[in-house]
């Protein structure tokens, strides 16, 4: 008989929990820097990694994850905001935390006093930035990156706006580009269609602003293009540095076609990171018949056993899960039934023998030799792995594991 999944050594506070592989995450940033610096190929410096914990390092713990990632090597951080790399800075990270999304107006002494660099996706950032850089006296020029929109319409100076952006930065004796970088919309589509060809035209807009900015006689330091799915399948965007993302954490994107995963997963396997787990704290014998949970949209075709996890929405099962999904319990599939609840959602424990209240149930992740990945759950919901990761809520506790 499948053995019972364990639960953490120490007392939780509530009978949910994440646990996080610190091995497998610097596992899979050790294959990431090695497939990246080929031996085969002559750099004068290894290409950088720039480590992205954003959102709660996909749900895993930023601040945690990131402490780990530099004591595995990590050369750079990626957060979304000011409070994120703030976090990051508080458990003792000391590496560059690049602030992806920029900053708003008044955040620039907060930016400036925790040492991260920010991002300017426009020209009239700078100026603000630069009168708070100015206050500090003597000390050495504030670093930022500057972010070319390519195509994606979402941030950055436009490519033909390069010109005023050089004429900005000369008025600004304190700041110091040490970046530039996009980012691709598309990198994951392989189609002979506009999106399939996406990340090609976006290549091109990206290498002519930066050739703009070098005869304007301004160094870009470091040059960064490529997320997730470039890094493993497009390998003329790797530049100086590397964004690694969902792969960080253990999962390719959804390539398409979809022979492209396959072929992705094999050129670098990777280790899923997290396990969501729950504790079943109710059991009940229903008879045929009997509705489950909100407008019973489940109805017992035979008289079942029905278990209750304390675990539901709020916590990161996704609602959508409900009478379409399955979890691992002593390494077998069971479904989820009825509408998942905020606090607790029930399953099907016919099938499975003697289950008793206490019993550790997997979301995802893995069950001794069996393993539930996330983003089959995900492509099974019509979502992507990193919004199921990051559903995984605050009251959810993390608990690290080698």
């Amino acid at each position: 008989m499948p053995s019972k999944q364990k639960s953490p050594q120490h007392e939780v506070r509530r009978p949910v929990w994440a646990e996080v592989s610190l091995g497998a995450l610097t596992y899979n940033l050790e294959a990431i820097r090695k497939y990246v610096n080929p031996t085969n190929e002559k750099r004068k410096t290894p290409r950088k990694i720039l480590s992205i914990v954003k959102g709660n390092a996909y749900g895993h713990g930023g601040p945690q994850v990131a402490r780990a990632l530099e004591k595995a090597g990590s050369d750079w951080f990626g957060v979304t905001c000011t409070d994120e790399g703030i976090a990051v800075r508080e458990v003792g990270v000391r590496k560059p935390i690049l602030i992806l999304t920029g900053f708003v107006p008044g955040e620039e002494v907060r930016l400036l006093e925790h040492d991260l660099t920010a991002v300017i996706h426009r020209c009239d950032q700078l100026a603000p930035l630069e009168r708070v850089a100015a206050r500090r006296g003597g000390r050495k020029p504030a670093s930022f990156h500057l972010k070319i929109d390519t195509g994606m319409n979402r941030l950055g100076i436009a490519s033909d706006d390069v010109d005023c952006f050089a004429r900005q930065l000369a008025k600004c004796k304190h700041l110091q580009l040490t970046g530039i970088f996009s980012h691709f919309a598309s990198s994951e589509v392989f189609t002979d269609t506009a999106v399939g060809k996406q990340t090609c035209e976006q290549e091109k807009r990206f290498y002519a602003a930066l050739e703009r900015l070098r005869a304007l006689g301004i160094d870009p330091g470091l040059v960064h293009l490529a997320n997730s799915a470039a890094i493993v399948t497009r390998p003329e965007t790797w530049a100086d540095m590397v964004r690694p993302g969902a792969i960080l954490y253990g999962y390719h994107p959804g390539y398409n076609p979809v022979e492209k995963r396959e072929e992705a997963e094999a050129r670098l396997p990777l280790k899923p990171v997290m396990s969501l787990r729950s504790k079943i704290i109710s059991l009940r014998s229903v008879p045929a018949g009997a509705g489950i949970g909100y407008n019973a949209t489940f109805v017992a075709k035979r008289p079942s056993r029905i278990g209750v996890l304390a675990a539901g929405y709020g916590d990161g099962i996704h609602r959508s899960l409900g009478n379409r999904g399955s979890v691992l319990l002593r390494g077998k599939l069971v479904p989820i039934i009825g509408i998942i609840s905020m606090d607790v959602t029930m399953i099907d424990v016919t099938d499975v023998e003697g289950v008793e209240t206490g019993e550790v149930a997997t979301i995802y992740g893995s069950d001794g030799n069996q393993v539930l990945p996330a983003n089959r759950v995900a492509r099974s919901i019509g979502t992507v792995t990193s919004d199921l990761l990051s559903a995984a809520s605050q009251r959810v506790e993390r608990v690290y594991v080698r």
